[in-house]
This record gives structure tokens, sequence and C-alpha cells, in this order.
């Protein structure tokens, strides 16, 4: 894991964003997605400068998500070391607009 993604897993570890379950590392198809709350349909990928080369794949891997009824939220490792916070409060708000899954 980055130290972006240890981070993150730090908060979301122990349902302690919402109350929601996370799991790390979890995969889906042929993809390996960072972090997926299950129970709420949504999956949170932290994303390095080697993402910015490959949009094009990170765009039909996340409209291949999408299709098996995730909602996918990324965010970039910068994001996640430096306002933490703000990121944290935005998974939050989408763990509250979905509260069950279908």
């Amino acid at each position: 894991m980055t130290d972006a993604e240890s981070l993150l897993w730090r908060h979301l570890r122990s349902s302690q964003v919402g109350g929601c379950k996370f799991r790390r590392q979890h995969p889906i198809g042929s993809f390996i997605v960072d972090f997926i709350c299950i129970e709420k349909n949504l999956i949170i990928e932290v994303d390095g400068g080697q993402h910015a080369l490959q949009a094009g794949a990170d765009e039909e891997r996340t409209n291949y998500l999408q299709g098996k009824g995730f909602r996918v939220l990324r965010f970039w490792n910068h994001e996640v070391l430096q306002n933490l916070e703000s990121v944290l409060s935005l998974i939050y708000s989408h763990l509250e607009q979905n509260p069950t899954s279908p």
C-alpha cells in the first residue's frame, strides 16, 4: 500500500467512517479495488501519478464497476495526504446518500 492508502485505511478500518465496514484490496471481476464498502456499494480508489498516464484504462475500470452497481470515488494521493478531513467528509456524505444496498 502507498502512504496515502495506509493513511486512509487507518481511518476506514474498524467501521470508523459512518459506522460502515470497509475492506481493502478486494477483487471484483478481474480488478482489485483499493477499498470497498459492500453494504453501501461504494468503492474508493486512491491514485498516484501513474494514473494520469492511464486515464482511459481508469475510465473503463470505473465504467465496469459502475455497471456492477457500485459508485466509485477517486482521490489523488496528494489529496489524501494533504487534505484528509475533506476526503473523509466526502466519503461520509456518499455513505449517507446510499443508506441501503440494492
